[in-house]
């Protein structure tokens, strides 16, 4: 997946799709246990922190610096995914019903019909991604705070409400 991101032309394709990849990644976990593999979710969590390590392994190679900001901000956001991942694990979450896990900002390619589109999905609101563009630059630090910000913007756009998060830094805008 890292080589994946480094030869990437467009880094706002290559971190959808590492989302994407992601959330298959966790709710693959979800099934294994419900197969009956008690470690399915624990899996999960330890191949996506080898997965963080190998983004970090290549940040010490030779890379041009737009390369180098996407691999940076695809380690921003997996560091995220694993520290998620973690909490699923701790808390014994082992279903894609389980509020801690609809709670969080997912990413799915759906294939209906003629449309194959990536959605972003968080508690009971869906809404298609909309690929903004969002350009290569610099990723803050995702956080539990960001979590719920997303929670809160994503149910209110759905509401068809609008969202303006303001406040001071580090609030989890």
């Amino acid at each position: 997946r890292g080589q994946f991101i480094a030869n990437s032309q467009a880094a706002q394709c290559a971190l959808l799709v590492q989302l994407i990849t992601w959330v298959t990644l966790v709710e693959n976990g979800f099934k294994a246990v419900a197969d009956g593999d008690e470690n399915g979710v624990y899996d999960a969590w330890q191949r996506q922190h080898e997965l963080l390590l190998r983004l970090i392994v290549l940040t010490m190679t030779s890379l041009d610096k737009p390369t180098r900001q996407k691999i940076m901000c695809a380690i921003t956001l997996d560091a995220h995914n694993r520290d998620v991942q973690q909490r699923l694990h701790k808390d014994k979450v082992v279903s894609k019903d389980a509020f801690q896990w609809q709670s969080m900002l997912k990413c799915y390619w759906l294939e209906d019909g003629d449309v194959d589109d990536a959605s972003m999905q968080i508690c009971d609101a869906k809404l298609p991604y909309g690929y903004e563009y969002l350009g290569n630059g610099p990723r803050l630090v995702v956080t539990p705070l960001t979590d719920r910000i997303y929670v809160t913007a994503t149910q209110a756009l759905n509401l068809c409400m609008g969202c303006a998060p303001a406040g001071p830094a580090g609030t989890g805008k």
